[in-house]
């Protein structure tokens, strides 16, 4: 999503495209903006700039898994909104976001303690909504695959626990959750504390 360079590396064998995609994610309060991903050649710009080596021939698709994730991302962070009730009617946006994949969350560290994987990746993101900002904690785990060759990722998106509304939420999704385990009732779609994609 940052503005990246568009220029290829000296060494580079294969011609990445420079095209940019627009997301479904506002920028603002008047929802005329839309965030944009990086173009594959930005995208492997970044990741050459951090020291991670990469095929070139496999960031276009590395490139479609980030915007699918970030689709479903921001669709977690919805549910988690209509959650809350909202004096003023507005509809939710990304102010700014940041990348912290070397911050393990405290969720993730206590799970971590009991032998689960820990997430390869964590962003924060940051909601406003009402004159309010919230952040949101966005950690990224990579499943086991069901099929050779088709990587499966596990999103865990929840209101990082800054404010008494956060906490609220949280523990009613936590109780929602536990009831339906309970009921054996859980409707379609449940509760955003985690999500497949």
């Amino acid at each position: 999503m940052p503005n990246l360079t568009q220029e290829q590396q000296n060494d580079q064998t294969v011609e990445l495209p420079t095209e940019r995609v627009i997301s479904s994610i506002p920028k603002d309060n008047s929802y005329a903006q839309k965030w944009e991903y990086p173009s594959p050649q930005q995208f492997y710009n970044a990741l050459r700039r951090k020291g991670w080596e990469t095929p070139e021939e496999h960031v276009e698709t590395m490139v479609d898994i980030h915007n699918f994730l970030n689709e479903e991302a921001w669709d977690q962070v919805l549910k988690w909104e209509n959650m809350r009730a909202c004096p003023c009617e507005e509809d939710p946006y990304l102010v700014r976001l940041q990348g912290r994949p070397k911050d393990l969350s405290p969720k993730a560290w206590w799970h971590s303690l009991w032998g689960s994987p820990r997430p390869f990746d964590r962003h924060d993101w940051y909601i406003g909504r009402c004159g309010q900002e919230r952040r949101y904690v966005i950690d990224y785990y990579e499943g086991a695959e069901e099929t050779p060759g088709v990587p499966v990722f596990f999103l865990d998106v929840r209101p990082a626990l800054d404010d008494a509304g956060s906490i609220f939420c949280r523990a009613k999704a936590a109780a929602q959750d536990k009831w339906a385990e309970w009921f054996s009732s859980k409707k379609e779609g449940g509760n955003p504390s985690s999500s497949t994609a």
